[in-house]
Parts: structure tokens; sequence; C-alpha cells
């Protein structure tokens, strides 16, 4: 009878053998994970960790080995050509002042102010202020003229002759004469005074003008422009006299004897050429006011042009 290879023996003998590596094999499936060994840390570079370059002699490294031993060269590796006397000609041409253009030394410049018809309280009339200068830079001749129409009938007129130095790049002092012209008489005066460009351009002027008989009288004005826009221009403007003798032939009284106060608004079809509307108010003060009579204080509305050459 033939043997079974799958004997009670052999398989009791397997089993004995399996049996245990089994068991040994997931044994640890019931123990915990152990947690991985912390990193080692790593120390913080201190103050007493730096190199200290100054106790190492470097006169002992190689520096060549380093690479710094090479050093840069001298001369470029395309040298650049002397300049010649034709590439100096070029660079540097001869200049021909005869052909050049430049600015004259005498200049000139005609301020008409102010050239308008005026209606008041009671009359109307006509009044012109104009500036006109000749001369450099520095020293100038000035001219001046002011003067008023009422009724047909010249009421004041005035024309000065000044020498102006420029004393700073905004400011001229002045020093001439006066001429005032009347119907029935004139007077001269000898001036002195000062115009320019105050701080936060007001244009302002001051002039003292000392008359026959001791009379000293002063005038002072200022003007400030306001840009609307670049054509539309609003100008106010005070104007005062103040006297230090009363002379009842010639209206005038001591002290502060007229205020004038003026709005005018000018359109500037160019820079020359400027037509205007306005409001000024005059007012007399103290013996002038009492020589005045009637024309003391007076409104008037003002329409005129402004023009310069």
């Amino acid at each position: 009878m033939k043997r079974s290879l799958f004997s009670p023996s052999l398989l009791a003998m397997a089993l004995s053998v399996a049996l245990p590596a089994f068991a040994q094999s997931h044994a640890g499936h019931d123990r915990p994970t152990p947690a991985p060994a912390p990193a080692p840390k790593t120390k913080q570079p201190t103050a007493e960790d730096a190199v200290d370059h100054s106790k190492m002699d470097h006169s002992q490294m190689d520096h060549a080995a380093m690479g710094h031993g090479t050093s840069a060269p001298t001369e470029p590796r395309e040298p650049i050509p002397v300049p010649t006397d034709a590439d100096r000609a070029a660079a540097f041409p001869p200049i021909a002042h005869g052909a050049m253009e430049h600015a004259p030394e005498i200049n000139s410049l005609l301020l008409i102010d102010r050239l308008e018809h005026w209606d008041g309280k009671n009359s109307n009339g006509q009044a012109w202020e104009a500036t006109g200068w000749i001369g450099g830079n520095i020293n100038r001749l000035w001219l001046r003229t002011d003067g008023e129409r009422s009724e047909g009938r010249t009421e004041s007129s005035a024309v000065e002759a000044l020498y102006g130095r420029s004393v700073s790049p905004w400011w001229d002092v002045l020093v001439g004469v006066r001429q005032d012209f009347r119907p029935a008489d004139s007077r001269t005066w000898a001036a002195i005074g000062i115009q320019g460009l105050a701080p936060y351009k007001f244009e302002s002027s001051a002039t003292l003008y000392a008359g026959s008989g001791g009379q000293l009288l002063a005038k002072a004005e200022v003007e400030y422009d306001v840009l609307l826009t670049n054509r539309l221009i609003l100008q106010p403007l005070v104007e005062a006299t103040v006297a230090s003798k009363d002379e009842p032939e010639y209206g005038i009284g001591r002290g502060l004897n007229k205020v004038e106060a003026g709005l005018r608004l000018r359109y500037e079809f160019s820079r020359r050429f400027a037509p205007y509307i306005g409001i000024t108010h005059e007012r007399s003060f103290g013996d002038t006011a009492d020589y005045a009579g009637d024309h003391a204080r007076d409104t008037r509305w003002v329409a005129g042009v402004r023009m310069w050459f």
C-alpha cells in the first residue's frame, strides 16, 4: 500500500515550527511606536565665537592661491588716442562774437496804467496815470505823470522826472523833481522815494516831496494783482497822502488829507492791452475835507484801458 506524504507526524512537526514564528511576528503590533529621538540642539553663535582678525597673521596666507594676487591692468586694453589739433578745433570751434545778437544795453518801457472815464455822485470826468523808464538794469531815467479832468476842465496834472538806481533785485531808489500844473498856478517839488515789489508780490511805492514854503508831502501806494484766470485779473489798490502844513490856497490840510481805495477788473486780450471796469472811493480828512466841501467824499464807477509798449 502506497504511503501518503501528508502523514500526521509530519503535519504536527510543521505546525510546531510555524506557530512560534507567527506569534513572534505579530507580538510587536500590540506595543506603542517609540517616539523619534530629539534632534541635537544647534548652538547659536555668540560674540565670543567671532573671529578676531586682529590676532590673525594675514601675511602668512597664500593670497596668490586665493586669487587675490592678480592686479588690475594699469593701461586700457585699447589705448585712447592722443587728441590732435584737429580734434581740439572740432570740439571747441572759434566763436564769432560779431555774428551773435546781444541784448541791448539800453531798454525802455511805457506803461499807461490807467486811462479811464469815471462817473461819480457829483460829476464825471477822465483820469490818467502812466509810468515810463529808459536805461539799463541798474541806472534808469523814470518819467511819471498823473492827472484828472472834471466837467471838461483839468483839475490837476503833474509830471515827474526821476533818476532811479536799483539797490536790490526788487527795489529802486528814486530822486528827482515833480512839477504840478493847475489851471491857475503851478508848483515844483523835490522828490525822493522808493518803489518795487514787496513780499507776496505787492507792488509798492512811497515818495516824499518837498515844496516851497517848507511844505512836505508824502504819498504811498500799494496794489496787488489777483489772477482769477490767466487773463482775468482783479487789482485792488490803496493810496494815501499826508501833508505837514495847512495850505488853503492849494486845498491841502495838515496830516492825513486824502485816501483812495479801488478795485479794477481787467481782461488781458494780450499782455499789452487790457480793458477794465471798476469802482473807487475817495475821501478827504481834516482841513482838506473842509476845503473840498461837497467833494470831500465820492464813490466813482470807472471804465478804461491799460496798455504798455
